[in-house]
């Protein structure tokens, strides 16, 4: 039987790479995206899977912060929904934990790199080919890059397409988001013969196991609706906007064809502002009559 459940849920992508049990899976993600010129070996993750942390909120956005023997810092999250913003918002996350390793009268030569993942499910930029973007501070003419300050990673799962027979070359990313995307879809021996790496055996095993726990099988399929109800109300916002819209646009165009036929008429021109305050129905009853004023007087 197919294992059913999809890494890239928020509560099993965190049950996954949120627990110390589990951070040999979370460091091989975390070499396989950032491809540092030194490799992670170790990390503390800050913010452990809590169960309660579902339970109480069960639409935060909630993220994977850990920090290496360096004091590196890393935050991972699994966005599900794109909306206006998310940019500014990973921005703002990441200068945020950089700025707040500092108190007051630290010396700023205390600050550690953070390197913030952001997994995107969808197509974040239309015009764009890559799945993998990395923003560093870089100056445009020279290059130069200031290191060991922010990163910012992104990856578009929408605009991913690796297929199965390709995973034998893949890079260890490429494997990764190919088992991201299509892990629920095996039944598990056959995803464990198909990554047979240590760290993500432990990650398909961890995955597989949320079928035979029972609250953990329940907090999968309330986050699951939870995500369906706000994906439904986006795409009902959306949709109702784009309605609004259009009765917009022919409010305004039944007022101009209204100052237009009262100009031809010689009548005194309608305040825009008074119009406005009429809904699409009496503006069309008032245009049709001055239409009829002006075909017979014509």
């Amino acid at each position: 039987m197919r294992i059913g459940i999809r890494p890239i849920n928020d509560f099993a992508f965190k049950k996954i790479f949120g627990t110390s049990a589990n951070k040999l899976a979370l460091i091989s993600f975390l070499n396989a995206v950032l491809r540092l010129h030194i490799s992670i070996v170790d990390v503390t993750i800050v913010n452990p899977y809590n169960l309660q942390d579902f339970l109480d909120d069960k639409l935060s956005i909630l993220d994977i912060k850990a920090v290496d023997a360096n004091g590196s810092i890393y935050d991972i999250e699994m966005q599900l929904t794109i909306f206006e913003g998310l940019i500014q918002r990973v921005v703002f996350y990441g200068c945020e934990l950089f700025a707040g390793q500092l108190n007051a009268g630290d010396d700023y030569t205390q600050l550690h790199p953070v390197y913030s993942i952001c997994l995107i499910n969808g197509i974040l930029w239309k015009d764009a080919e890559k799945v993998h973007h990395a923003f560093r501070l870089t100056d445009q003419e020279s290059g130069r890059t200031l290191d060991k300050t922010i990163e910012i990673h992104t990856l578009e799962l929408g605009r991913y397409n690796l297929n199965e027979v390709d995973l034998a070359i893949a890079s260890k990313r490429d494997r990764w988001l190919y088992w991201f995307l299509h892990a629920h879809e095996y039944e598990p021996e056959a995803l464990l013969a198909l990554f047979p790496e240590s760290e993500m055996q432990l990650a398909t095993i961890t995955l597989a196991r949320i079928t035979e726990i029972t609250e953990d099988k329940k907090m999968y399929d309330a986050r699951e609706k939870a995500l369906r109800d706000q994906q439904w109300a986006l795409n009902a916002a959306h949709r109702e906007g784009k309605i609004e819209g259009k009765i917009e646009g022919e409010i305004k165009g039944e007022i101009k064809l209204i100052r237009t036929l009262e100009g031809i008429l010689g009548l005194a021109l309608s305040n825009v502002e008074d119009l406005h305050k009429l809904d699409l129905a009496d503006l069309q009853s008032r245009t049709s009559n001055l239409q009829d004023r002006a075909r017979n007087r014509a």
